[in-house]
């Protein structure tokens, strides 16, 4: 208890800056408290009674809108729209919205009512008091706590406390069911089916990423760099467009062959000094294509990390952990650059569930 409530509580209940400030010095007299009229819901058992079903109604219908919001989310179609005037509307999206929202409705109507039909309605001043908590102030919020819970009749009056309690749990089903909309499960099968495939595939041709014109072995100079897509990323369209393009684009550089080291396991990879690389870093997935011609290396912009695409795209500086993913290529009988497979690790940037061991490492042959 502070030096002011002591002082209030000390036999007439003036304080200190009573006796510093006496009322007949205020520019305004103190007008006191308006006389308290008791509420209906006081004094008439069956009005407490009334508002009592009516607080646990509202509770009491969040579940229903929870499980309302569940299945709206797994039974309505995601191509299903309605049409409100000139508004075209996402019909899932509005059972969503309209049952998570009528549910958090009910939730905040329910306890205001409670609170201004149901719990003790009285005037009450509580001083200001210092930061510090001792013990007698920890007791006195214990005994406060005591005290509200039997204001607010919750222990007479069960039925609101339980329903109140069903009716916030029932809130976490929106919650948990949202948790699906982050995407689907990474399991081992899924991730080889979607972030671990491109549309690479034998015999997809080598186009420029700009006009798709295919890529001829002869018509490439040492030193040069293309950057290219596969051929058949021109018959999608919209999302699945940009899902594989982001995937499979390509780099596509020629070396003179005396001035590279190509592995034994990769001899049938290139063609005449011609290698094609991943365009995506390995890092965490910017595309790159800053080519140091003389020393054969390809800089990130984003990280800085290095590659040595005469040697394999093995990393020689920055963040990046992995070499660039190498696409196995041959020509086609037109002299057309073509894929001998598809990549033969995941591209892109690395992932926790991902598994490294096959990527090439630096003394591998």
């Amino acid at each position: 208890m502070t030096d002011l409530e002591r002082s209030a509580s000390a036999g007439d209940g003036h304080t200190d800056l009573d006796v510093a400030h006496p009322e007949s010095q205020y520019p305004v007299a103190d007008p006191g408290h308006p006389e308290h009229l008791p509420r209906l819901t006081d004094v008439d058992e069956a009005a407490a009674d009334r508002a009592t079903r009516q607080v646990a109604t509202m509770f009491a219908l969040v579940p229903v809108l929870a499980i309302g919001f569940a299945v709206a989310y797994f039974a309505v179609p995601k191509t299903a729209y309605v049409d409100f005037g000139f508004l075209h509307v996402d019909l899932q999206h509005l059972l969503l919205g309209t049952t998570a929202g009528l549910a958090l409705l009910l939730i905040g109507v329910g306890a205001v009512q409670w609170a201004r039909q149901l719990m003790d309605d009285h005037e009450m001043v509580d001083y200001r008091h210092s930061a510090t908590s001792d013990r007698d102030d920890r007791e006195y919020v214990v005994t406060e706590l005591q005290k509200g819970t039997e204001e607010s009749k919750i222990t007479r009056r069960k039925v609101l406390g339980r329903s109140l309690v069903g009716a916030l749990a029932a809130m976490g089903i929106p919650l948990i069911v949202s948790f699906a909309d982050l995407g689907p499960w990474p399991t081992k099968k899924r991730r080889a089916a979607t972030i671990e495939t491109t549309i690479w595939h034998e015999g997809v041709r080598l186009v420029n990423d700009v006009t798709y014109v295919p890529i001829k072995a002869s018509d490439l100079e040492i030193g040069q760099l293309v950057n290219g897509q596969p051929e058949n990323l021109k018959e999608l369209e919209g999302t699945e467009f940009q899902q594989a393009k982001a995937k499979s684009s390509i780099i596509v550089v020629r070396m003179d062959p005396r001035t590279i080291q190509i592995p034994a396991s990769r001899q049938d990879w290139q063609v005449g000094g011609i290698l094609c690389y991943s365009k995506i870093c390995t890092h965490v997935g910017c595309p790159i294509s800053l080519w140091e011609q003389q020393t054969h290396h390809l800089l990130c912009p984003c990280h800085q990390s290095t590659f040595d695409l005469g040697n394999s795209g093995l990393v020689i500086f920055g963040p990046a952990a992995r070499a660039l993913p190498q696409l196995p290529i041959t020509v086609d009988a037109e002299g057309y650059l073509v894929a001998r497979s598809g990549f033969t690790v995941p591209v892109g940037p690395s992932f926790f569930e991902r598994d490294s061991r096959n990527d090439f490492k630096e003394g591998d042959n």
